[in-house]
């Protein structure tokens, strides 16, 4: 069985929101593309992780292009995402998206239901960045 089926539910979940592709190789299936609000980003992710093994066979680069309205707003309010790369850390991530590497805890408690220990990241990961 190949990634694309074992991944068939998040790749039905992803018909009609997600403008992109789910591709194989290298032994990992590449999720690339665009969907309009957080919700649905969420949604599709929410497929994704049904799959126990998901941290190591997905990588996944989904951008959330707006145009969801008002459901769009209180997503932004709250936050955004970013998807991990390789050599990324923590301190990195907090420096960049909120001015200081010391608030790296931050990204780790909003992140505690995928991450059990703040050095232990993994790209592909989608982590949520607090406002």
């Amino acid at each position: 069985m190949g990634l694309r089926d074992k991944y068939a539910y998040a790749i039905q979940q992803a018909k009609g929101k997600f403008d992109g592709s789910a591709q194989e190789r290298d032994g990992k299936l590449y999720f690339t593309g665009n969907v309009k609000t957080e919700a649905e980003k969420n949604e599709l992710w929410t497929a994704i992780k049904t799959i126990p093994e998901w941290r190591d066979e997905v990588v996944a680069d989904i951008t959330v292009t707006g145009g969801g309205g008002a459901a769009a707003a209180p997503a932004a309010s709250a936050g955004t995402t970013y998807t991990v790369k390789s050599g990324d850390t923590l301190s990195a991530i907090a420096k960049q998206h909120l001015g200081d590497a010391n608030a790296y805890m931050k990204i780790f408690e909003a992140n505690r239901d995928q991450l059990s220990d703040p050095d232990k990241i993994k790209p592909g990961q989608v982590l949520k960045i607090p406002a």
